[in-house]
């Protein structure tokens, strides 16, 4: 299986180094091509910093992060900017829908910026659509749609380009539950069928048990992880007892 990214001994700090407060103290993980990885830890573990540090929105202190073998630590503005428009797509909470477009126009946004075939835009509109459960929504403005059909719609945007990785900062966390399982479901099934690459931040364990494999980050450094072995209500077990085991406030 190709490797997506590869982390070496990543640190991020705030203040001078003599008095360096380190949010990440020396991660290093690989992710591989079709792997769904959740992160989950309790608040300030440096789950949002570490997904700031691989997705380029943030630079480490110290160590390395290969991107599709480009190293994007050392990478200019003009490197970056080309690696976020080709190899990344983003889910945030926030759906970021522009209002006066349609739900279609907005999945098609970033293939149309890319110049891409009409014909070809619009095949592959159809086939997010249908992996998202928007078929019947594609012609509503956002202010039309449920929060969780925004989310899939975000979502979707997303995964048109075939990025290389996903990476979703809490995609639930502004969701009921019959909206979160409906987009879980999805990035399942775009993880399996279309062979996406997702890694995910939550604090949520139900959320998590959608993953493959689930990290733990506690104090800025991995603590433990889990392997889903196929079963969800059972990896979702075994998160709970993970957690519960950890003691104190995971949130």
């Amino acid at each position: 299986m190709k490797k997506i990214v590869e982390v070496k001994d990543l640190v991020k700090g705030f203040g001078r180094r003599e008095y360096e407060t380190a949010v990440l103290k020396g991660i290093s993980l690989d992710i591989y091509e079709k792997d769904f990885i959740a992160v989950m830890g309790p608040s300030g573990a440096g789950k949002s910093t570490l997904l700031n540090m691989l997705s380029t929105l943030d630079k480490p202190t110290r160590g390395q992060i290969m991107l599709d073998g480009k190293d994007v630590t050392r990478a200019d503005n003009r490197l970056l900017s080309i690696l976020r428009r080709d190899k990344i797509g983003f889910i945030f909470q926030e759906y970021n829908l522009l209002d006066n477009m349609t739900l279609q126009d907005n999945i098609a946004l970033p293939l149309s910026l890319n110049g891409e075939k009409s014909r070809v835009i619009l095949e592959k509109v159809e086939r997010m659509a249908e992996l998202f459960q928007l078929k019947p929504h594609l012609k509503k403005y956002p202010y039309q749609l449920s929060g969780g059909q925004k989310q899939r719609g975000a979502s979707a945007r997303a995964l048109i380009t075939q990025p290389k990785i996903i990476f979703a900062d809490e995609p639930t966390g502004a969701l009921d539950s019959k909206s979160s399982k409906d987009l879980l479901t999805s990035l399942k099934l775009a993880n399996e069928e279309e062979n996406a690459t997702i890694l995910m931040v939550t604090h949520d364990a139900y959320t998590a048990s959608y993953a493959k494999q689930v990290y733990m980050l506690v104090d800025g450094q991995i603590q433990s992880r889990l392997n889903s072995k196929g079963d969800r209500k059972f990896f979702y077990e075994e998160i709970l007892q993970l957690l519960a085991s950890m003691g104190g406030d995971r949130e």
